[in-house]
């Protein structure tokens, strides 16, 4: 049987894994996208996505001196995405 700490490992492999692949994944979307509300919700879903990073590592690491970052990031990306919806300029079609 597995000790938890290579569980922990394999578990935050896996996380580290899946959040590089959707971060390519979205990086894709914003740089391909063909509105820029498509691009502004791919940085939106970036932003969420690094917060994610930031709280597999506080997990991975038990180091809680990330979570003010985590808190920052995720205020950061609400009030953009507030403003942006608010003040959007329509795209050309």
């Amino acid at each position: 049987m597995h000790d938890t700490s290579t569980a922990m490992t394999i578990v935050a492999t896996v996380a580290a894994v899946l959040l590089v692949s959707a971060a390519a994944l979205t990086a894709y979307r914003v740089l391909a996208g063909p509105s820029t509300l498509d691009r502004v919700v791919g940085i939106d879903s970036l932003v969420a996505i690094t917060a994610s990073g930031l709280a597999v590592w506080a997990a991975f690491s038990d180091d809680t001196t990330v979570l003010p970052g985590i808190v920052a990031l995720a205020l950061v990306g609400f009030l953009g995405s507030a403003a942006v919806s608010r003040f959007r300029v329509r795209d050309d079609r």
